[in-house]
């Protein structure tokens, strides 16, 4: 069981790390002013967030 918390505990710290790039080109997007760029990046925040969220609800099971 403990192995499952630890695997699930490094996919949450793998998605987080993937928002905050995501965050950061979504970033550089709005400055360069590429719109659809940017709302690509606001969707894969949005779909990694919900992802996070699974995985800790799966994890405090």
């Amino acid at each position: 069981m403990t192995n499952r918390k630890k695997r699930l505990q490094k996919g949450i710290e793998s998605l987080e790390e993937q928002i905050r790039i995501h965050e950061e080109k979504r970033r550089q997007a709005m400055e360069e002013g590429k719109i659809e760029l940017a709302d690509y990046y606001d969707k894969e925040i949005i779909s990694k967030s919900k992802d996070k969220s699974k995985k800790i609800s799966q994890r405090d099971k």
